[in-house]
């Protein structure tokens, strides 16, 4: 298993998943910043001083998810942004969830 969020930011995402089960996605949550469970997904808020802070870490983090070709669902605000993950193919989390938010906790934030 993964036992640090650096580790998770060595991985890459790949096409074929499986579901994490609830105690494999509690132990990957624990090495995240901020994120939460809600439901069958992970999600996190981040919040700027202003829209142009905001959008720049938007178009950070969408630069991630092309590369990771794993995307999330945004909720974009004049000061913040919400990030929401699952995958879709397993109907729940995986490990590419886990991936993608480690790499998106690395982003430089002002």
């Amino acid at each position: 298993m993964i036992a640090s969020a650096s580790g998770l930011r060595a991985l890459h995402c790949t096409g074929k998943v499986a579901p994490l089960d609830g105690a494999e996605a509690a132990a990957l949550l624990a090495l995240l910043d901020g994120w939460q469970l809600d439901g069958a997904r992970i999600v996190r808020s981040f919040g700027f001083s202003n829209y142009y802070e905001t959008m720049a870490f938007v178009n950070a983090l969408a630069y991630i998810a092309h590369a990771e070709d794993h995307h999330p669902e945004l909720v974009i605000g004049y000061k913040t942004c919400e990030v929401r993950y699952d995958t879709h193919s397993v109907k729940g989390l995986s490990l590419n969830d886990f991936i993608c938010a480690a790499k998106i906790d690395a982003l430089p934030r002002p």
